[in-house]
């Protein structure tokens, strides 16, 4: 047998049930109980319960004990810090702290999933007495927002496919397709764009896009101002800033040619 010939044998199903559980938590980016997780995956409600516990003791998954749900835990990035590089997420988060300061202002990364969603999985906060926060796992279109304009600019869909993402969207103050399409342009021409008041009221957002070898989109980088808390210019110079950042991460991280 040579080291290419693909390893068989049995499947042993503890191991199947858990990482079934695993995406099943990943993919939904929201907290879930042990019974929606039960019906998604197949595995019975007694199961999953104990496949669970062993999870959260292991850190794979946070358990909340007041809601009685389960999210993604944070041994999962330390499972993938050696295919990533442990440097590299030091590196995100020692720059989303320094934004942050620097800004004083809420500053999140964003996993972007296959089923065109942004997840919340870190954020760093500036020292002001009032701030603006941001649940963990919550879960976007990635169409929306200053991130989804990114995303779309990225994408590079034809018009009638962009406006079929785009029409489903719940914004606060809802732009017009005709105007959405032109930020999207423009993100395509900056690197980054902005989402001022539209999709949260009273919130001015800035974002950039990390993307991969392949040119696919991975993850997104947002800054989150209350409106009026920093003039015109220097939004702008943070979304120039996040854009450099986010080139810089695709390029060392990921290989990005651009």
């Amino acid at each position: 047998m040579t080291e290419t010939t693909t390893r068989k044998g049995k499947t042993v199903g503890a191991v199947a049930n858990a990482v079934a559980i695993l995406r099943c938590v990943a993919a939904h980016g929201t907290p879930l109980g042990v019974n929606q997780i039960a019906r998604a995956t197949g595995v019975s409600a007694s199961t999953c319960f104990n496949i669970l516990g062993t999870l959260a003791a292991e850190t794979l998954v946070d358990f909340d004990p007041l809601d009685k749900t389960y999210r993604l835990g944070l041994g999962v990035v330390d499972l993938a810090a050696p295919v990533i590089g442990a440097s590299s997420i030091d590196q995100i988060n020692r720059q989303m702290a320094r934004l942050a300061q620097a800004y004083n202002c809420l500053f999140c990364l964003w996993h972007i999933t296959d089923d065109e969603r942004i997840v919340l999985i870190n954020k760093a906060f500036g020292d002001k007495t009032i701030r603006i926060d941001v649940r963990m796992g919550a879960r976007l279109p990635a169409f929306a927002g200053a991130v989804g304009r990114c995303y779309a600019a990225h994408a590079g869909l034809p018009a009638p496919d962009l406006q079929a993402r785009f029409a489903p969207i719940h914004w606060h103050r809802p732009p017009d397709f005709a105007t959405y399409r032109a930020e999207v342009r423009r993100a395509l021409a900056d690197g980054y764009a902005f989402d001022r008041c539209q999709l949260f009221n009273g919130l001015e957002t800035a974002a950039s896009i990390i993307t991969d070898a392949e040119g696919r989109s991975r993850y997104g980088l947002t800054g989150i101002a209350i409106v009026g808390q920093m003039p015109p210019a220097e939004l702008e110079r943070m979304g120039a800033e996040l854009r450099n950042i986010a080139g810089r991460i695709s390029r060392t991280v990921f290989g990005s040619p651009a």
